[in-house]
């Protein structure tokens, strides 16, 4: 499973909290696999974080350590933990309002976004149009149920938070998602004014990065976002990935910045989305 050592070292942390409730109580791993009923290396793996811990396996495990006044914070730790690779199928079993509404709390806290997008462009700047060809898209591909209509509302909702003059916005694009179609040209038309209206905005600041540009220093690489500077989302073909050790997430600033060298701003925008409205025309 694609993972990051954001998650693998969340585990450890658990893990070690967990020996250290076995260690207190007097208790060898033997012991504790034999009275939980469980093989002896259950029990390592998890204490090395090699492998996940079930809420019913940290509820056993506290309770043999005479530990049931932490159960309620493990438990909750270890769904963290979970958290932080989460597969489409999974965030989208009941529909793609659920995985709309799944990172209200984030967007509602965070002051400071940077995106980089080289395949659709981010949900924020997005129109209803071209945001519900994308919804009807994930639809269709996952076989999903059709709640379109109620996952769009929630996606339109969120973009209030670019009205709000006390946060920034940092977005760099590829040249080549102002191409790629995901409806007629009338519809990519209408997003191309929309993303040319938003670059207008003081807490805005739009990048684009042309075809041509130089990238032996920098490839494209998977779409992403960082909020305030601190965690990192990456959209992968399987599951969403949340990254919050913080060598990982300097990173993903570091090859922000690296993109955003290479974007062009201001007037050369303008200049190249009027190169592009015209494909459309």
């Amino acid at each position: 499973m694609p993972s990051s050592s954001s998650v693998t070292e969340a585990r450890r942390a658990l893990g070690r909290r967990l020996r250290r409730l076995r260690e207190d109580k007097g208790l060898t791993t033997r012991e504790l696999a034999r009275r939980c009923g469980w093989h002896e290396s259950k029990c390592s793996r998890i204490e090395h974080g090699k492998a996940p811990a079930s809420p019913d396996t940290i509820e056993a495990w506290a309770r043999v350590c005479d530990a049931e006044d932490q159960i309620d914070e493990l438990v909750e730790a270890a769904r963290g933990i979970k958290g932080m690779y989460v597969e489409w199928r999974d965030m989208e079993a009941a529909g793609l309002r659920q995985a709309q509404d799944s990172v209200r709390l984030l967007w509602e806290r965070t002051r400071t976004f940077k995106a980089y997008a080289q395949n659709l462009i981010p949900g924020p700047l997005q129109t209803t149009a071209y945001t519900r060809a994308v919804l009807e898209g994930i639809r269709d591909r996952r076989g999903l149920r059709d709640d379109v209509e109620a996952a769009l509302a929630v996606r339109v909702g969120r973009q209030a938070v670019l009205d709000d003059p006390e946060r920034r916005f940092d977005i760099v694009l590829e040249e080549a998602a102002l191409y790629r179609r995901v409806g007629p040209p009338e519809l990519m038309a209408e997003q191309l004014w929309r993303l040319l209206e938003l670059a207008a905005r003081p807490n805005v600041q739009l990048g684009v990065i042309p075809r041509d540009a130089d990238r032996h220093l920098m490839l494209p690489v998977e779409d992403f976002w960082i909020f305030d500077g601190r965690q990192a989302g990456v959209e992968l073909v399987s599951a969403y990935l949340t990254v919050t050790q913080p060598h990982e997430v300097k990173l993903y600033n570091s090859d922000f910045d690296r993109l955003d060298e290479l974007a062009v701003h201001g007037g050369p925008v303008i200049q190249l989305m009027a190169s592009v409205l015209t494909s459309y025309s």
